[in-house]
């Protein structure tokens, strides 16, 4: 099938290019991200491929549909960034990745936590200054913490095994419980009980209405004093101004980001010549409890094969049979 990507760069073709030696679909890479100046380079094609901060609107899925886009194919488990009751209306079938590594993004949430508690950012820079001072690098024991999860899909069940591993006790916050959760000796709690009893809190949910912004002014309120707060999932779950105000105060001790709700125009690029624009993204990096990755919790080898393998699959599958098992079907809201 003939398939246009967007918002690629060198390891996105590496491992599609290896991956679609058994599929031999046609595919054309273009580095820009989709969006109204970019979307002629769509045309004449049936298929196109995006990635999270590709933003496909109403606007962008009409004029796909007239150019003869019949699939969205997403090489990503979210699927925020794609307005689905539009791409039902025109015919346009969305299909994502919904399992790559859960392991990669578990893992990246632990190092978040670690490299923040045992200020290893900090004395990494020291030690090559030559300073070998400890002040200032004082952590904590994670044996014995208790810790929040909030959302127990496949990577919050993978973090509590690991966390488990350390020796916390794991409380749990989904609106659907995983049968699979309670049998690993953790139990599930109301928001607000994982706010008030929890020294950690990592989340791990998908971003929606009821989500976003969930780590406000008035939850970061209820937090313990010196609360530390990882997020790997989706960068509109939390209110950076809220959290901002959190780090000033002390509520927040600790701050983990791999996404940041204005994202787009900012990770996965270069800008290290350039000023950044964003006075929030700006601040927040200025405080020494905080680190920063730019959404690469996902970014290991297996991944990115599994990414490859599962995305040109679902191109198959559409292109033999008009439907795919990856499909996600758009729910209208119940009146």
């Amino acid at each position: 099938m003939k398939t246009a990507f967007f918002n690629t760069k060198p390891y996105d073709r590496r491992f599609f290019d290896k991956a679609n030696e058994s599929h031999r679909h046609e595919l054309h890479y273009f580095e820009p991200h989709l969006d109204e100046t970019t979307l002629p380079l769509a045309d004449g094609y049936k298929a196109i491929c995006v990635f999270v901060n590709d933003q496909l609107n109403e606007h962008l899925i009409s004029r796909l549909a007239k150019m003869g886009v019949r699939l969205i194919a997403l090489r990503c488990a979210g699927y925020n960034n794609v307005d689905l009751a539009a791409a039902a209306r025109h015919g346009i079938m969305v299909a994502r990745v919904p399992a790559y590594s859960p392991y990669a993004v578990a893992e990246h949430t632990l190092a978040l936590l670690l490299a923040l508690n045992r200020k290893v950012h900090k004395a990494y820079n020291r030690v090559r200054d030559g300073n070998f001072s400890l002040d200032g690098l004082l952590g904590f024991d994670i044996h014995g913490l208790t810790v929040g999860v909030i959302g127990t899909g496949k990577i919050g069940v993978i973090v509590t095994r690991i966390l488990k591993g350390f020796g916390c006790e794991i409380l749990a916050h989904d609106p659907y419980p995983n049968p699979e959760y309670e049998k690993l000796g953790a139990r599930y709690a109301s928001i607000d009980e994982i706010y008030s009893s929890s020294q950690v809190i990592t989340l791990h949910c998908p971003l929606n209405p009821d989500t976003y912004h969930l780590i406000d002014e008035t939850a970061i309120e209820k937090m313990q004093p010196g609360v530390t707060l990882i997020n790997t999932s989706r960068g509109a779950l939390v209110d950076a101004k809220a959290v901002i105000s959190g780090l000033k105060s002390g509520k927040i001790g600790h701050l983990g980001l791999d996404v940041y709700e204005e994202e787009e125009d900012i990770f996965f690029e270069d800008l290290s010549g350039l000023v950044i624009q964003d006075d929030v993204f700006a601040r927040l990096n200025t405080f020494p409890n905080v680190i920063i990755t730019g959404h690469q919790g996902f970014f290991t080898k297996e991944a990115l094969a599994n990414i490859a393998e599962t995305t040109l699959e679902n191109l198959t599958e559409y292109e033999k049979t008009g439907t795919c098992s990856n499909q996600i079907a758009h729910t209208p809201p119940s009146k």
